[in-house]
């Protein structure tokens, strides 16, 4: 360990001065000479407060893009099937409250960054399966019903931070409950049609570390609780998206035929079952 710290410590000591004023805001000047500058890891919690500044900033730089599979199978398929817009519009609605009060109480950004960038995804998925749905004008309803509702929750002269609290309460069981619809969507159509497995494993990897980071930086049990209700559900579609993993779409959604794929069979029975005018002679 002395070996490796001794050709380290040249190179820590010597940071770019944006990269050292991030790493103190992240960790703190007493964690960041213990972590950074000494190479010490006897500290536990330095190590847990390093380990959960990584785990915290790695979700949201995966969040960026965790839904993105989601939104080109939607777009590939020109379908919503299998996609609940109940389900996503209840976790964008907890989404929404949840980053107001985070940003009001002033938690650090990799406690809650992630929700911001799922948030702006969620609203791309829930237009695209109104607008697959047959349901267009109704996007357009819920894009500013939602930015409306941002509005009031930034501003304390509209919302203040006691009726936050409960609306932060609240959306823990909006998260839970957004995920209900979704979980009955699978097991009533018997498939997970165009759902995303890379988001759904995901976000059950991302709520698991979101219970570690909150327990070691955020003394938050309103947003504690949701975290862990939350990997319970999400454990529970990551199963359904394991059983259903082979499954074909359920045989109703097949049975419709297309008028023209009909019409040609049609018309030769009626012409083999039609009497002949000729005389017979």
């Amino acid at each position: 360990m002395d070996a490796i710290r001794t050709t380290l410590q040249p190179f820590t000591h010597n940071l770019p001065v944006p990269l050292r004023d991030i790493g103190i805001s992240l960790l703190g000047k007493t964690c960041y000479k213990t972590l950074i500058l000494d190479l010490d890891l006897s500290s536990a919690e330095c190590v847990k407060l390093g380990v959960s500044k990584g785990l915290g900033i790695g979700i949201v730089g995966a969040s960026s893009v965790v839904k993105v599979p989601q939104i080109l199978k939607l777009l590939n398929s020109q379908s919503a099937a299998g996609v609940s817009f109940l389900s996503y519009l209840l976790e964008t609605a907890a989404f929404t409250i949840s980053l107001a009060y985070n940003v009001r109480q002033g938690f650090p950004f990799s406690t809650y960054g992630e929700t911001a960038l799922i948030a702006l995804q969620n609203i791309v998925i829930s237009v695209l399966v109104l607008h697959f749905s047959g349901r267009g004008a109704t996007a357009g309803v819920f894009v500013a019903g939602l930015a409306a509702a941002g509005y009031a929750l930034a501003s304390p002269q509209i919302v203040d931070s006691n009726a936050l609290t409960y609306l932060q309460a609240g959306a823990g069981v909006l998260g839970v409950a957004s995920k209900l619809p979704q979980i009955y969507t699978i097991w009533n159509e018997g498939t997970t049609g165009q759902l995303s497995a890379f988001a759904v494993f995901n976000y059950l990897a991302g709520s698991l570390v979101r219970i570690f980071t909150t327990l070691q930086e955020v003394n938050d049990p309103l947003i504690l609780y949701g975290f862990v209700a939350g990997f319970a559900l999400n454990a529970v579609q990551a199963c359904q998206m394991i059983y259903h993993w082979n499954s074909a779409p359920t045989p109703a959604s097949n049975q419709t035929l297309k008028p023209s794929s009909i019409a040609p069979s049609a018309s030769i029975s009626a012409k083999a079952k039609s009497p002949s005018t000729r005389r017979r002679g």
